[in-house]
């Protein structure tokens, strides 16, 4: 029993570190610069989107451009398609993360991206899907396997995601408005507060 559990635990492992890997070769680098540049020059804010679990990874990619100073809101569609869009205005940026590219509750949300203006990067395996027809920019992300058994728990995809979100995270601290104690203000408790408050002074 044990050796079957770890057995499938590496596995997952092999699936979800190849997924990352992949991005290396497979990433469209053109597409990518394209949506760092619309988040590095947004005037507004970042609103992110999501459902399930690729409402968890949007909220994580809030979050962590939060951190780098970057301000960023998670909205989920579903509540965005009950009065929640008020809060996207003109001079943000969405990102709306969907697998298949045709979640329901976002495709009711891209009408008022479109009446409001605003630049539309998408996150889905498929260009041709509703939400890829409609955005600026979209960051194909196909992995050849989930990592369970049926192929179809977003597991490895979702990872993937986040990495590529975060590598854009990682190059906003390069801009000089982003300091070690910028990153301080915006995460002043926790271990990670503690130790950012003994390093900024320090100087």
């Amino acid at each position: 029993m044990k050796d079957d559990t770890m057995q499938i635990a590496l596995g997952v492992w092999d699936i979800e570190s190849k997924a990352i890997g992949d991005l290396k070769t497979k990433m469209d680098q053109q597409d990518y610069l394209k949506a760092f540049d619309l988040i590095l020059h947004c005037k507004g804010k970042i609103v992110t989107m999501g459902m399930g679990t690729s409402g968890v990874a949007a909220r994580k990619i809030a979050h962590t451009f939060c951190c780098v100073n970057k301000p960023a809101f998670y909205l989920s569609a579903g509540d965005g398609a009950h009065g929640g869009m008020g809060v996207v205005q003109d001079g943000d940026v969405v990102i709306a993360v969907s697998r298949g590219g045709n979640t329901g509750e976002i495709a009711k949300l891209l009408e008022t991206i479109k009446y409001r203006k605003v630049k539309l990067i998408s996150c889905t395996e498929d260009k041709n899907s509703i939400l890829g027809r409609a955005s600026d920019v979209v960051i194909m992300n196909h992995v050849e396997k989930e990592a369970c058994k049926y192929n179809m728990l977003a597991t490895a995809s979702m990872l993937a995601i986040i990495a590529i979100f975060d590598a854009m995270a990682i190059n906003l601290m390069e801009y000089p408005q982003f300091s070690k104690e910028q990153f301080y203000y915006n995460h002043p408790n926790g271990a990670v507060g503690e130790r950012l408050l003994k390093e900024t002074q320090k100087k």
